[in-house]
């Protein structure tokens, strides 16, 4: 009996400080990219195709930029392979140009193939400096298509900023 009351206490403590690695700002990020899945289907079930076929995405439920000539962005999501959480991401960016305001928005990347995603994994992914994400509005995602592995939508939450570009973004992850 003792032995069993130990091993409940264990069990509770392991589920309690989260075994796992997800901590509560990992599971917050989790939560919030959950709801942030359903907005942007709502905003264009166009991108369902782009759910159900690619070999993962990376979701970035909060991002936030913002700047004056000189820019930033930054935020943090997780990654999906074959429709599960396997890791969280994060999301970095500087950039000197023709900018201004603030803006917070949802991000979301499919990788195409399992190549595409393991680049990802390994850190050795990044976009070109003069990559764009498409910005999502009702029916785009239909005929949006992937390019160079990877298709990149954004879905405006608040704000207005005259830059729409993803260029120069770097990435960290870290698996479960």
């Amino acid at each position: 009996m003792r032995t069993l009351k130990s091993l409940l206490l264990l069990g509770l403590i392991l589920v309690t400080f989260g075994v796992t690695g997800q901590d509560k700002k990992d599971r917050k990020i989790m939560s919030d990219s959950k709801k942030a899945k359903k907005t942007l289907l709502k905003a264009d079930s166009g991108l369902e195709r782009f759910f159900d076929n690619s070999a993962g995405y990376v979701l970035f439920p909060n991002v936030g930029k913002g700047g004056f000539i000189i820019g930033g962005a930054s935020g943090n999501g997780v990654l999906y392979e074959g429709g599960e959480a396997v890791g969280m991401a994060g999301l970095k960016k500087l950039n000197v140009g023709l900018q201004a305001g603030g803006q917070a928005i949802i991000e979301i990347i499919f990788f195409e193939t399992p190549v595409d995603l393991d680049r990802f994994k390994q850190g050795k992914f990044q976009f070109a400096a003069e990559t764009s994400a498409v910005a999502l509005k009702s029916g785009i995602a239909f005929n949006a298509k992937y390019k160079e592995g990877v298709a990149v939508f954004a879905l405006p939450k608040a704000g207005l900023m005259a830059d729409a570009s993803v260029g120069g973004q770097k990435f960290s992850y870290k698996p479960f």
